[in-house]
């Protein structure tokens, strides 16, 4: 027996004997207590039990012996005492059976939980997607085989930490995987170097051990679909920029700029040869640097025998092809592709840098370029089309060049055609007189312009035969009646004579002529008005004459000039009115441009306006100066503002200006060499007919010969020979007379621009 069971079994045994002679609730709680010791100190219950009842056993014993019949209560005390002793292990024993319990409970959830972890790990590998779990700061803390696959970061090395390894360092901002609860489109970097684009799907989940958030998620790889939208979308754009275009200059202006942001490369040129003999003409867009091995100068103009032959051979390879430069080699500096599909154009794309060309980037090139080249035949077409109709439209409608002194405008409400229903005519007489013509036939574009070229053929062949207004009107009223779609078209036909100062006109239900003295406000011609052309039987047209005053401006015009959506008429003519007050000392031309300027709709005209302006020579000029160098300048100034009222070219102005300053000059310096008396003084003259202007400088002075060698000076009869076309010089009486004159020019009217120019750069 053991000093510590036999140290336990003693204290049982006083206690014991203390409660069998006074039981008492202390005397039990003694025992509980010793019940306890006895779980402490690891007693037996075998050895506490038979203990116990050694102890009642001596207990009834002695009481038997000292002969009090006190046996059954002593028993029942001594249980009593156990029973409180054996308490204490009772709810021990229970206690382990239900930790055992609970433990098996446990054990059994733990399997299955085992169970469940290796269901839900095949599940997620099984994804064809890949999965992630990330925590609240965004670290991926668990992914699956798909997940690597696609990003080339895998299971084996997470954590994956803000930021994370596949993000891109630059370019738009993202959000971060397991930063946001949402779906969307992630740009990312594979490990491999390749840049994929991934579908990512989220979601947001709160633990509900630790109430901790997480975000699980799935990624799918779908760069196959943002490269074939972005093809779409860049191809929409490029079909966007050059759908307005109708000429080639304009397609290349829109469409190479717009190609070389969509592929990022630095340059874009285009190469078209008009012929097989003819150099070939440039187009460039962004700046051109010489890269090796092609020999592109960075003059657009200037293009080498190499690079010539790189376009020559690019341009002769089948349609729709490309190839990059250098061949064969895995960085590409660009591409070099034929242009539409009759061989004549070449395209050439240069690379900020060299890179590799993947099968996507080919497959957009080959789309964007065959939308360009599309595109060019388009334009081309147009052109043709367009050219066509602007030699159509400059044969009916009216000669290209025109009497000096006039300026015409046409402006058709279709472009870019430009082609319509209305007319001008300019028909210079053989009596000196000029027959004007303008009219409006109703309808716009073709249709109107095949009606208006037949009559302004029969209008012009009336004018010369010799027909005055109200018989131009009458006449074309029988031709009218029979040109289906010209009924109801309007005329205003007018004879000028320039010498006279007279101007007949006759109106067929037409806007009535504007005439403007010097520095007064125009005023309507409203007499020899009638109704429209084939709409009544007219016995004769009525005919009215009009006096032009000298350096006077008329104007006459069609209805789309002054006839607004939702504007009084009357205000289109005051405003022509006001412009013609201000413009007695510009050309023709800018007259036409003032008026123009002030009534055109922020729109643009609703309708064809057609426009002729003519200037009546002003009256001659007299000027009679002292014979001082100091008024050469103001006699410069009114000269020059004269030769404008004259409506002399400007290029042509300065000239006579120059020539009729060095005769005063002459005559100031030479003809009163010996100092000029306050009596003596220099006269100049200017006057003009219909086609020519005569300037005559005199001075009462002595006529000094030129010298044998004149030296650096002595050129000023050379000079004013050159600038003039006849040169007269009297000096044969008192004083003498120079006599310069000069042929007005024809007035070319306004021709279409170029459809296409050699060696042009493309902002951008």
């Amino acid at each position: 027996m053991s000093t510590v069971l036999a140290e336990f079994l003693d204290a049982y045994a006083d206690a014991l004997r203390r409660h069998l002679a006074a039981p008492s609730q202390d005397s039990l709680s003694e025992g509980y207590d010793l019940g306890r010791r006895a779980l402490v100190e690891s007693i037996s219950l075998l050895d506490l039990t038979e203990n116990h009842f050694r102890l009642a056993t001596e207990a009834e014993l002695a009481e038997r012996e000292t002969g009090t019949a006190a046996e059954p209560r002593i028993a029942e005390t001594a249980l009593e005492f156990l029973l409180q002793t054996l308490a204490a292990l009772d709810i021990a024993t229970r206690g382990y059976l239900d930790g055992t319990r609970r433990y098996e409970q446990q054990r059994s959830r733990a399997d299955d939980l085992a169970g469940r972890d290796a269901f839900r790990t095949a599940l997620v590998e099984s994804l064809q997607d890949g999965f992630f779990v990330a925590d609240a700061r965004g670290t991926i803390v668990e992914v699956n085989s798909a997940f690597g696959a696609l990003t080339g970061y895998g299971p084996a090395d997470v954590p994956y930490p803000v930021p994370h390894p596949w993000s891109l360092p630059a370019g738009p901002r993202y959000p971060d995987l397991g930063t946001e609860a949402l779906r969307f489109v992630l740009p990312i970097r594979h490990r491999d170097g390749r840049q994929l684009w991934l579908a990512v799907s989220t979601s947001a989940l709160v633990k509900p051990e630790n109430n901790e958030l997480i975000y699980v998620g799935t990624i799918r790889d779908v760069t196959a679909e943002h490269d074939a939208q972005a093809r779409d979308q860049a191809a929409s754009r490029l079909a966007t920029a050059v759908g307005a275009a109708t000429s080639v200059v304009e397609v290349l202006a829109v469409g190479l700029d717009e190609l070389r942001r969509t592929v990022g490369a630095e340059s874009a040129v285009v190469t078209v040869w008009p012929s097989r003999n003819a150099e070939p003409e440039v187009y460039v867009s962004g700046s051109v640097e010489q890269p090796s091995g092609t020999g592109v100068e960075t003059d657009p103009a200037a293009l080498d025998h190499s690079a010539r032959a790189l376009l020559e051979r690019a341009r002769r390879r089948p349609p729709r092809s490309l190839f990059a430069i250098p061949e064969g080699a895995e960085s590409s500096e660009g591409i070099v592709a034929p242009l539409g599909e009759t061989g004549d154009a070449a395209l050439w794309l240069r690379f900020a840098a060299p890179r590799a060309i993947s099968a996507a980037d080919w497959t957009l090139f080959s789309l964007l370029i065959g939308h360009l080249s599309l595109a060019v035949q388009r334009a081309r077409n147009f052109d043709q089309a367009r050219a066509t109709s602007l030699t159509l439209q400059r044969a009916m409608l009216g000669p290209i060049e025109l009497p000096p002194r006039f300026s015409v405008h046409y402006e058709p409400a279709l472009p870019p055609l430009e082609i319509g229903g209305d007319w001008y005519d300019v028909v210079p007489l053989r009596d000196g007189t000029i027959g004007v013509v303008v009219g409006d036939c109703v309808g716009r574009g073709l249709s109107a312009a095949v009606v208006m070229g037949q009559l302004r053929s029969a209008g012009r062949a009336l004018l010369l035969r010799g027909a005055g207004p109200a018989q131009l009107l009458a006449e074309l009223d029988t031709v009218a009646s029979r040109i289906p779609g010209a009924m109801c078209t309007t005329v205003c036909a007018a004879v000028l004579d320039p010498v006279r100062g007279l101007v007949r006109y006759s109106s067929a239900g037409h806007m009535p002529p504007i005439l403007a003295d010097v520095d007064k406000p125009g005023r309507m011609l409203e007499g020899g008005r009638s109704v429209p052309l084939a709409t009544f039987d007219m016995p004769r047209r009525p005919e009215a004459t009009t006096a032009l005053t000298p350096g006077s401006t008329l104007v006459l015009f069609t209805d789309g000039l002054v006839e607004q959506r939702g504007v009084d008429i009357d205000d289109g003519f005051a405003k022509i009115a006001a412009v013609l007050a201000d413009t007695a000392g510009k050309l023709p031309r800018e007259v036409a441009d003032a008026v123009l300027s002030r009534l055109r709709p922020a729109a643009g005209y609703d309708d064809d306006v057609a426009m002729v302006v003519y200037r009546q020579p002003p009256a001659p000029l007299r000027l009679d100066v002292p014979a001082d160098a100091d008024e050469l300048s103001g006699m410069r100034r009114r000269l020059k503002a004269w030769f404008a009222a004259a409506a002399v070219p400007h290029d042509l102005a300065s000239d006579l200006v120059a020539a009729a300053n060095e005769a005063c000059s002459n005559s100031i310096e030479h003809a009163y060499r010996n100092g000029a008396a306050e009596t003596e003084r220099v006269r100049l003259s200017a006057e003009c007919d219909t086609e020519r202007v005569v300037i005559e400088v005199t001075d009462t002075g002595s006529w000094k010969p030129r010298s044998a060698d004149p030296g650096h000076r002595g050129r000023g009869i050379d000079m004013m020979r050159a600038l003039t076309e006849e040169l007269e010089i009297d000096h044969d009486g008192p004083g003498t007379r120079v006599r310069m004159s000069i042929t007005l020019p024809a007035i070319k009217s306004p021709v279409a621009n170029p459809l296409r120019g050699a060696n042009r750069r493309i902002a951008g």
